[in-house]
């Protein structure tokens, strides 16, 4: 059974939108982080989208196919499965993505059982709110920049409460840090419930 993830960038202070690179945004990339995410994906089966990150991503990735410090990634990305939540768009998709149809909790986890590896949520907007919610990220994955950023929305504000254990962290000489993370056991839902842990 696959595992659910979601993969996001952001400042120090949590801005996520619009991830620049610097001198004019936030995002600092570097060789090594880079080299640790592609990987990531490589080992990921498909990926998860809201509409907005599909729209967006979609718009990008394919025009990055012969840039030569991203074609690697971009190879990857735009040949891995996507799906997509939505309650506008319509099939067919482009960028090799399908829509995800009915109940949210119900496709998701039937995705997890067609998958034995990773399936990578990017995006922090509704779809990343309602699977956090619903209880169905089995972790998180943060790339945290080292930068204080004044403008934009705060990643996940509004979620919560949910406990995280952190199960990794590596700092890259630029100064990024990935930290990973998963709900911990013991997490309760807003009833006071206790919620077992994801297998």
């Amino acid at each position: 059974m696959g595992r659910l993830v979601i993969n996001n960038s952001m400042s120090v202070n949590g801005a996520f939108e619009a991830p620049v690179p610097e001198p004019d945004g936030w995002l600092v990339l570097d060789a090594d982080s880079n080299q640790v995410s592609l990987e990531q994906f490589f080992a990921a089966d498909a990926m998860v989208l809201g509409r907005k990150t599909y729209e967006g991503l979609a718009a990008v990735w394919p025009q990055l196919a012969n840039d030569p410090g991203l074609a690697q990634f971009a190879e990857q990305m735009n040949s891995m499965p996507k799906y997509v939540a939505s309650r506008t768009l319509r099939e067919p998709l482009a960028w090799n993505a399908t829509l995800l149809e009915g109940d949210l909790a119900e496709s998701v986890t039937a995705l997890k059982h067609r998958n034995d590896r990773t399936l990578v949520a990017v995006g922090a907007g509704e779809l990343a709110d309602a699977l956090i919610a619903q209880g169905l990220v089995d972790e998180f994955w943060f790339w945290v920049s080292p930068s204080l950023w004044p403008v934009g929305p705060r990643i996940f504000d509004g979620i919560g409460p949910v406990r995280l254990e952190l199960i990794g962290s590596t700092t890259f000489s630029s100064g990024v840090v990935r930290l990973a993370y998963r709900p911990a056991p013991d997490r309760q839902d807003e009833a006071g419930v206790e919620i077992a842990p994801e297998g």
